[in-house]
Protein backbone atom coordinates (compact mmCIF):
# COMPACT_ATOMS: atom_id res chain seq x y z
CA UNK A 1 0.00 0.00 0.00
CA UNK A 2 2.92 2.36 0.67
CA UNK A 3 4.03 2.32 -3.01
CA UNK A 4 0.48 3.29 -4.05
CA UNK A 5 0.42 6.27 -1.67
CA UNK A 6 3.90 7.32 -2.82
CA UNK A 7 3.00 6.96 -6.50
CA UNK A 8 -0.20 8.95 -6.02
CA UNK A 9 1.67 11.70 -4.16
CA UNK A 10 4.39 11.85 -6.82
CA UNK A 11 1.79 12.36 -9.54
CA UNK A 12 0.11 15.17 -7.59
CA UNK A 13 3.47 16.92 -7.20
CA UNK A 14 5.31 16.22 -10.46
CA UNK A 15 2.68 15.29 -13.05
CA UNK A 16 3.66 13.32 -16.14
CA UNK A 17 7.32 12.17 -15.75
CA UNK A 18 8.91 13.68 -18.87
CA UNK A 19 12.36 13.24 -17.33
CA UNK A 20 12.28 9.46 -17.72
CA UNK A 21 11.32 6.92 -20.41
CA UNK A 22 7.56 6.69 -19.91
CA UNK A 23 6.24 3.09 -19.86
CA UNK A 24 3.20 4.11 -21.95
CA UNK A 25 5.47 5.51 -24.68
CA UNK A 26 7.57 2.35 -24.61
CA UNK A 27 4.42 0.22 -24.81
CA UNK A 28 3.17 2.34 -27.72
CA UNK A 29 6.42 1.89 -29.63
CA UNK A 30 6.34 -1.88 -29.09
CA UNK A 31 2.71 -2.03 -30.25
CA UNK A 32 3.56 -0.21 -33.49
CA UNK A 33 6.50 -2.47 -34.31
CA UNK A 34 4.79 -5.68 -33.23
CA UNK A 35 1.66 -4.84 -35.21
CA UNK A 36 3.74 -4.66 -38.40
CA UNK A 37 5.36 -8.06 -37.71
CA UNK A 38 2.15 -9.83 -36.65
CA UNK A 39 0.16 -8.54 -39.63
CA UNK A 40 2.90 -9.85 -41.89
CA UNK A 41 2.82 -13.42 -40.56
CA UNK A 42 -0.80 -13.87 -39.40
CA UNK A 43 -3.36 -13.26 -42.13
CA UNK A 44 -6.49 -13.62 -39.99
CA UNK A 45 -6.85 -10.06 -38.66
CA UNK A 46 -8.94 -10.85 -35.60
CA UNK A 47 -6.61 -13.66 -34.51
CA UNK A 48 -3.61 -11.41 -35.18
CA UNK A 49 -5.13 -8.74 -32.95
CA UNK A 50 -5.71 -11.28 -30.17
CA UNK A 51 -2.06 -12.34 -30.32
CA UNK A 52 -0.92 -8.71 -30.19
CA UNK A 53 -3.06 -8.04 -27.12
CA UNK A 54 -1.85 -11.17 -25.30
CA UNK A 55 1.83 -10.37 -25.94
CA UNK A 56 1.61 -6.68 -25.01
CA UNK A 57 -0.47 -7.16 -21.87
CA UNK A 58 1.55 -10.20 -20.79
CA UNK A 59 4.91 -8.43 -21.17
CA UNK A 60 3.56 -5.29 -19.52
CA UNK A 61 2.77 -7.34 -16.43
CA UNK A 62 5.80 -9.63 -16.49
CA UNK A 63 8.58 -7.06 -16.93
CA UNK A 64 7.50 -4.85 -13.98
CA UNK A 65 6.95 -7.98 -11.87
CA UNK A 66 10.50 -9.21 -12.50
CA UNK A 67 11.96 -5.72 -12.07
CA UNK A 68 10.26 -5.23 -8.71
CA UNK A 69 11.18 -8.73 -7.56
CA UNK A 70 14.84 -8.11 -8.42
CA UNK A 71 14.82 -4.72 -6.66
CA UNK A 72 13.14 -6.23 -3.58
CA UNK A 73 15.81 -8.96 -3.45
CA UNK A 74 18.37 -6.20 -2.96
CA UNK A 75 16.32 -4.33 -0.37
CA UNK A 76 12.65 -4.09 0.57
CA UNK A 77 12.69 -0.32 0.11
CA UNK A 78 14.17 -0.67 -3.37
CA UNK A 79 11.18 -2.80 -4.33
CA UNK A 80 8.84 -0.22 -2.88
CA UNK A 81 10.64 2.55 -4.76
CA UNK A 82 10.38 0.84 -8.15
CA UNK A 83 6.72 0.02 -7.48
CA UNK A 84 5.96 3.61 -6.50
CA UNK A 85 7.59 5.04 -9.64
CA UNK A 86 5.75 2.59 -11.89
CA UNK A 87 2.39 3.33 -10.27
CA UNK A 88 3.16 7.05 -10.56
CA UNK A 89 3.50 6.66 -14.35
CA UNK A 90 0.02 5.13 -14.64
CA UNK A 91 -1.74 8.13 -13.12
CA UNK A 92 -2.65 11.41 -14.81
CA UNK A 93 -4.15 13.54 -12.04
CA UNK A 94 -1.95 16.63 -12.25
CA UNK A 95 -1.57 16.57 -16.04
CA UNK A 96 -5.33 16.36 -16.50
CA UNK A 97 -5.65 19.48 -14.35
CA UNK A 98 -2.85 21.31 -16.17
CA UNK A 99 -4.35 20.65 -19.61
CA UNK A 100 -7.87 21.53 -18.50
CA UNK A 101 -6.80 24.74 -16.77
CA UNK A 102 -4.94 25.86 -19.91
CA UNK A 103 -8.26 25.59 -21.80
CA UNK A 104 -10.10 27.37 -19.00
CA UNK A 105 -7.56 30.21 -19.02
CA UNK A 106 -7.74 30.59 -22.80
CA UNK A 107 -11.54 30.79 -22.67
CA UNK A 108 -11.49 33.30 -19.80
CA UNK A 109 -9.14 35.44 -21.90
CA UNK A 110 -11.50 35.14 -24.89
CA UNK A 111 -8.77 33.41 -26.88
CA UNK A 112 -10.80 30.83 -28.80
CA UNK A 113 -7.90 29.96 -31.13
CA UNK A 114 -5.67 29.00 -28.21
CA UNK A 115 -8.52 27.11 -26.54
CA UNK A 116 -9.00 25.04 -29.71
CA UNK A 117 -5.26 24.36 -29.84
CA UNK A 118 -5.26 23.16 -26.24
CA UNK A 119 -8.40 21.02 -26.52
CA UNK A 120 -6.98 19.31 -29.63
CA UNK A 121 -4.30 17.84 -27.34
CA UNK A 122 -6.94 16.20 -25.14
CA UNK A 123 -9.60 14.88 -27.52
CA UNK A 124 -9.83 12.86 -30.72
CA UNK A 125 -12.67 14.86 -32.25
CA UNK A 126 -12.23 17.63 -34.84
CA UNK A 127 -11.63 20.93 -33.04
CA UNK A 128 -11.24 23.52 -35.84
CA UNK A 129 -14.88 24.63 -35.85
CA UNK A 130 -15.78 24.18 -32.18
CA UNK A 131 -17.67 27.00 -30.46
CA UNK A 132 -16.87 28.06 -26.88
CA UNK A 133 -19.74 25.95 -25.56
CA UNK A 134 -18.56 22.90 -27.53
CA UNK A 135 -15.02 23.34 -26.21
CA UNK A 136 -16.31 23.44 -22.63
CA UNK A 137 -18.47 20.37 -23.26
CA UNK A 138 -15.57 18.44 -24.80
CA UNK A 139 -13.30 19.39 -21.88
CA UNK A 140 -15.80 18.38 -19.19
CA UNK A 141 -16.52 15.08 -21.00
CA UNK A 142 -12.78 14.36 -21.22
CA UNK A 143 -12.17 15.18 -17.55
CA UNK A 144 -15.05 12.89 -16.55
CA UNK A 145 -13.87 10.01 -18.74
CA UNK A 146 -10.25 10.40 -17.65
CA UNK A 147 -11.32 10.35 -14.01
CA UNK A 148 -11.83 6.63 -14.66
CA UNK A 149 -9.02 5.98 -17.17
CA UNK A 150 -6.36 8.06 -15.45
CA UNK A 151 -7.29 7.87 -11.76
CA UNK A 152 -9.86 5.31 -10.59
CA UNK A 153 -8.85 2.40 -12.87
CA UNK A 154 -5.05 2.59 -12.33
CA UNK A 155 -5.56 2.85 -8.57
CA UNK A 156 -8.10 0.00 -8.63
CA UNK A 157 -5.64 -2.31 -10.38
CA UNK A 158 -2.73 -1.12 -8.23
CA UNK A 159 -4.66 -2.15 -5.10
CA UNK A 160 -5.68 -5.38 -6.81
CA UNK A 161 -2.24 -6.50 -8.02
CA UNK A 162 0.36 -3.83 -7.39
CA UNK A 163 2.41 -1.98 -9.98
CA UNK A 164 2.53 -4.90 -12.49
CA UNK A 165 -1.27 -4.95 -12.67
CA UNK A 166 -1.44 -1.15 -12.97
CA UNK A 167 1.08 -1.18 -15.85
CA UNK A 168 -0.83 -4.03 -17.51
CA UNK A 169 -3.97 -1.89 -17.28
CA UNK A 170 -2.18 1.01 -19.00
CA UNK A 171 -1.12 -1.43 -21.71
CA UNK A 172 -4.79 -2.33 -22.23
CA UNK A 173 -5.64 1.38 -22.36
CA UNK A 174 -2.83 2.07 -24.85
CA UNK A 175 -3.82 -0.84 -27.08
CA UNK A 176 -7.38 0.48 -27.25
CA UNK A 177 -6.24 4.02 -28.04
CA UNK A 178 -3.94 2.78 -30.83
CA UNK A 179 -5.78 -0.09 -32.50
CA UNK A 180 -9.25 -0.20 -30.94
CA UNK A 181 -10.94 1.72 -33.75
CA UNK A 182 -14.01 0.68 -35.72
CA UNK A 183 -12.61 1.70 -39.10
CA UNK A 184 -11.64 -0.52 -42.02
CA UNK A 185 -8.05 -0.98 -40.84
CA UNK A 186 -8.81 -1.92 -37.25
CA UNK A 187 -12.40 -3.20 -37.07
CA UNK A 188 -11.11 -6.79 -36.86
CA UNK A 189 -7.49 -6.33 -35.81
CA UNK A 190 -8.44 -4.05 -32.90
CA UNK A 191 -11.49 -6.06 -31.83
CA UNK A 192 -9.71 -7.86 -28.95
CA UNK A 193 -8.03 -4.68 -27.66
CA UNK A 194 -11.34 -2.78 -27.60
CA UNK A 195 -13.17 -5.61 -25.83
CA UNK A 196 -10.42 -6.07 -23.22
CA UNK A 197 -10.43 -2.32 -22.52
CA UNK A 198 -14.21 -2.42 -22.01
CA UNK A 199 -13.79 -5.34 -19.63
CA UNK A 200 -10.91 -3.73 -17.70
CA UNK A 201 -12.86 -0.52 -17.12
CA UNK A 202 -16.18 -2.22 -16.37
CA UNK A 203 -15.87 -2.30 -12.57
CA UNK A 204 -13.96 1.03 -12.16
CA UNK A 205 -16.56 2.84 -14.29
CA UNK A 206 -19.33 1.56 -12.05
CA UNK A 207 -17.33 2.48 -8.97
CA UNK A 208 -17.30 6.02 -10.41
CA UNK A 209 -21.11 6.00 -10.29
CA UNK A 210 -20.71 6.04 -6.49
CA UNK A 211 -17.47 7.99 -6.06
CA UNK A 212 -18.40 10.92 -8.34
CA UNK A 213 -21.74 11.58 -6.55
CA UNK A 214 -20.05 11.37 -3.13
CA UNK A 215 -17.25 13.66 -4.32
CA UNK A 216 -19.84 16.07 -5.69
CA UNK A 217 -21.73 16.08 -2.38
CA UNK A 218 -18.53 16.76 -0.42
CA UNK A 219 -17.84 19.69 -2.76
CA UNK A 220 -21.40 21.00 -2.27
CA UNK A 221 -22.52 20.12 -5.77
CA UNK A 222 -25.58 18.01 -6.67
CA UNK A 223 -24.59 14.66 -5.16
CA UNK A 224 -28.02 13.01 -5.30
CA UNK A 225 -28.68 14.37 -8.78
CA UNK A 226 -25.29 13.04 -9.90
CA UNK A 227 -26.22 9.53 -8.76
CA UNK A 228 -29.68 9.68 -10.34
CA UNK A 229 -28.37 10.89 -13.72
CA UNK A 230 -25.65 8.23 -13.66
CA UNK A 231 -28.37 5.58 -13.23
CA UNK A 232 -30.65 7.18 -15.83
CA UNK A 233 -28.16 8.14 -18.57
CA UNK A 234 -25.05 6.05 -17.87
CA UNK A 235 -26.00 3.41 -20.44
CA UNK A 236 -26.96 5.79 -23.24
CA UNK A 237 -23.44 6.04 -24.66
CA UNK A 238 -22.32 3.43 -27.19
CA UNK A 239 -19.37 2.74 -24.89
CA UNK A 240 -20.36 0.53 -21.94
CA UNK A 241 -18.19 2.59 -19.59
CA UNK A 242 -17.50 6.20 -20.62
CA UNK A 243 -21.13 7.29 -20.32
CA UNK A 244 -21.21 6.54 -16.59
CA UNK A 245 -18.65 9.09 -15.32
CA UNK A 246 -19.85 11.63 -17.90
CA UNK A 247 -23.48 11.33 -16.82
CA UNK A 248 -22.53 11.44 -13.12
CA UNK A 249 -20.53 14.62 -13.74
CA UNK A 250 -23.33 16.14 -15.82
CA UNK A 251 -25.80 15.47 -13.00
CA UNK A 252 -23.46 16.95 -10.40
CA UNK A 253 -23.08 20.20 -12.33
CA UNK A 254 -26.63 20.44 -13.65
CA UNK A 255 -25.47 20.51 -17.26
CA UNK A 256 -26.12 18.57 -20.43
CA UNK A 257 -23.35 16.72 -22.27
CA UNK A 258 -23.35 14.75 -25.52
CA UNK A 259 -24.73 15.96 -28.82
CA UNK A 260 -23.10 16.66 -32.17
CA UNK A 261 -19.39 15.81 -32.61
CA UNK A 262 -17.16 15.53 -35.66
CA UNK A 263 -14.46 12.89 -36.09
CA UNK A 264 -12.25 13.06 -39.20
CA UNK A 265 -14.93 15.04 -40.99
CA UNK A 266 -17.72 12.62 -40.05
CA UNK A 267 -20.49 14.08 -37.89
CA UNK A 268 -21.80 11.89 -35.06
CA UNK A 269 -24.76 12.67 -32.82
CA UNK A 270 -24.00 11.34 -29.35
CA UNK A 271 -26.88 10.75 -26.93
CA UNK A 272 -27.71 13.70 -24.69
CA UNK A 273 -26.94 13.03 -21.03
CA UNK A 274 -27.88 15.14 -18.05
CA UNK A 275 -30.47 17.88 -17.67
CA UNK A 276 -29.88 21.37 -19.06
CA UNK A 277 -30.36 23.19 -15.75
CA UNK A 278 -27.30 25.42 -16.28
CA UNK A 279 -25.72 26.73 -19.46
CA UNK A 280 -22.13 25.59 -19.95
CA UNK A 281 -19.53 28.12 -18.77
CA UNK A 282 -15.74 27.91 -18.28
CA UNK A 283 -16.35 27.55 -14.53
CA UNK A 284 -17.72 24.07 -15.15
CA UNK A 285 -14.21 23.04 -16.24
CA UNK A 286 -12.81 24.05 -12.85
CA UNK A 287 -15.65 22.33 -11.01
CA UNK A 288 -15.05 19.13 -13.01
CA UNK A 289 -11.38 19.18 -12.04
CA UNK A 290 -12.26 19.54 -8.35
CA UNK A 291 -14.64 16.58 -8.58
CA UNK A 292 -11.97 14.53 -10.37
CA UNK A 293 -9.38 15.30 -7.67
CA UNK A 294 -11.82 14.42 -4.90
CA UNK A 295 -12.49 11.11 -6.67
CA UNK A 296 -8.77 10.34 -6.48
CA UNK A 297 -8.72 11.01 -2.73
CA UNK A 298 -11.80 8.86 -2.13
CA UNK A 299 -10.42 6.02 -4.29
CA UNK A 300 -7.19 6.00 -2.27
CA UNK A 301 -9.08 6.04 1.04
CA UNK A 302 -11.50 3.32 -0.11
CA UNK A 303 -8.61 1.16 -1.32
CA UNK A 304 -6.71 1.56 1.94
CA UNK A 305 -9.71 0.77 4.13
CA UNK A 306 -10.73 -2.24 2.01
CA UNK A 307 -7.20 -3.64 1.96
CA UNK A 308 -6.86 -3.12 5.72
CA UNK A 309 -10.02 -5.14 6.40
CA UNK A 310 -9.13 -7.88 3.90
CA UNK A 311 -5.80 -8.30 5.67
CA UNK A 312 -7.56 -8.81 8.97
CA UNK A 313 -6.80 -5.39 10.41
CA UNK A 314 -3.13 -5.35 9.37
CA UNK A 315 -1.33 -2.87 7.13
Amino acid sequence: MIPIILGYTMDLIFGDPRWMPHPVKIIGTVITKLEFVIRKFILNKRFAGIILAIIIIGLSWLIPFLLIKFAASIHKYAGWGISAVLIYTTLSIKDLKVHAISIYSALKNKNLVKAKEKISMMVGRDTENLSETEIIRATVETIAENTVDGIISPLFFAFLGGAPMAIAYKAVNTLDSMVGYKNKKYIDFGWASAKIDDLANFIPARISALIIPISSWLLRERGIKSWRIALRDGKKNSSPNSGIPQSATAGALGIQLGGKCSYHGLTINKPLIGDKINLLTPEHIKKSIKISHMCGILTILTGLITTYHLRGGKW
